[in-house]
């Protein structure tokens, strides 16, 4: 091992020890330096908290991990180091050895965090890509856990706006994209903003990684906004978060028969204040009058503008109503127009080639409203 590495090579390699979670990191880190913490895991030493790191250290090679680390462009902070971010600094949790891909200083500026459910509606998707284009052109940081749904969708329309840089908070190394089918939108978070992370290189996306992310998420936030999010979703643990850092959080407003939208209604009920556009969200962040003029604006993933629709028939005009802003099944739509299932196909197809509802698998759903 060689004398020359820094503290953060040796937190760096406490950090990927298999198990290692952030309040144990940081018992270890609060005791002793990282080297001594680390000759002391490695030797099973008592007063370490558990000995099940020893053999695990014994055989890391602290030099390889660090050269990993440097190698892959991501820095390392300590807490306390002075490059150590001062929105997590005074945290009640801060993480006790951040890395980070991209520049620390995209942290710097008013920040909301926009999340929710991974099973989202096309309602919650262009929500969330509006709030973030909008927020993102106001000159607001966008953080999100760069999940599948409404974090992406957030992310996505951050970047469409070419504004303020976003902010990604992942649950594995910053080597290990997940869901891969993001590694595009990792990328372009981390060559526009910063992505950051308490795991080590290497680190797999384990289940008890992310309600730790969510910490980070709320910590980061000075608001924070729920898109849509089901009764039991994983938003709970960032708004639980939030609440105990006297974050305030928005809520989008949702169908009352919509599951996606359980939560966010639920909050509302209990007393939190709606986010029907960026306009509320900047009111929360003592911002209002920093909107540009975007509502006239393409949203990021709508492909066809209300303007260059065909407006819908008096039939077309029926199946909307039918459908409203809720999910519904071919026999739903039949139920409530009356037409024939052959004849509410044909009209709900025309619907979607013309940009009004969009269909998957065995429902459709209404994405835009036409002129009445």
């Amino acid at each position: 091992m060689s004398d020359a590495l820094p503290p953060q090579a040796f937190g760096a390699a406490l950090a990927g020890l298999p198990g290692m979670g952030p309040s144990q990191l940081r018992t270890l880190l609060t005791r002793w330096s990282p080297d001594e913490a680390w000759r002391r895991v490695a030797a099973g030493a008592a007063g370490v908290p558990g000995t099940k790191w020893a053999a695990a250290a014994r055989g890391t090679d602290v030099d390889a991990v660090w050269g990993a680390t440097v190698g892959a462009g991501v820095s390392v902070s300590l807490a306390g180091d002075p490059d150590y971010p001062a929105s997590l600094a005074d945290d009640i949790e801060p993480p006790a050895v951040l890395f980070a891909s991209g520049e620390l200083v995209c942290l710097d500026g008013p920040r909301v965090a926009i999340i929710g459910t991974r099973r989202c509606t096309r309602y919650g998707r262009d929500l969330a890509a509006e709030l973030g284009r909008d927020l993102g052109a106001s000159g607001v940081r966008v953080v999100s856990g760069l999940a599948l749904g409404i974090d992406g969708a957030a992310h996505e329309g951050a970047l469409a706006a070419a504004g303020a840089p976003p902010i990604g908070v992942v649950g594995s190394g910053l080597d290990v994209v997940y869901p891969r089918r993001h590694a595009r939108l990792w990328r372009s978070v981390a060559s526009t903003g910063v992505l950051l992370g308490e795991t080590a290189m290497g680190g797999r996306p384990e289940g008890w990684r992310f309600p730790a992310r969510n910490r980070i998420i709320a910590a980061l936030a000075h608001v924070v906004v729920v898109v849509e999010s089901h009764a039991s979703g994983g938003s709970r643990y960032t708004v639980d978060e939030a609440l105990a850092r006297d974050r305030p959080v928005l809520a989008v407003p949702g169908s009352v028969r919509s599951p996606a939208s359980a939560f966010t209604n639920d909050l509302l009920s209990q007393g939190s204040a709606p986010a029907r556009d960026a306009t509320d969200v900047l009111v929360a962040l003592g911002l209002v009058g920093a909107l540009p003029a975007v509502s006239k604006r393409r949203r990021p993933d709508v492909g066809q503008s209300r303007e260059c629709r065909p407006q819908p028939d008096d039939e077309g005009a029926r199946l909307l109503d039918a459908l409203g802003w809720q999910r519904a099944s071919l026999d739903d739509v039949v139920a409530r127009t009356g037409l024939s299932p052959a004849r509410a196909g044909l009209g709900l197809e025309r619907l979607a080639r013309d940009g009004w509802i969009t269909g998957h698998a065995s429902w459709w759903e209404q994405i835009a409203l036409p002129d009445r």
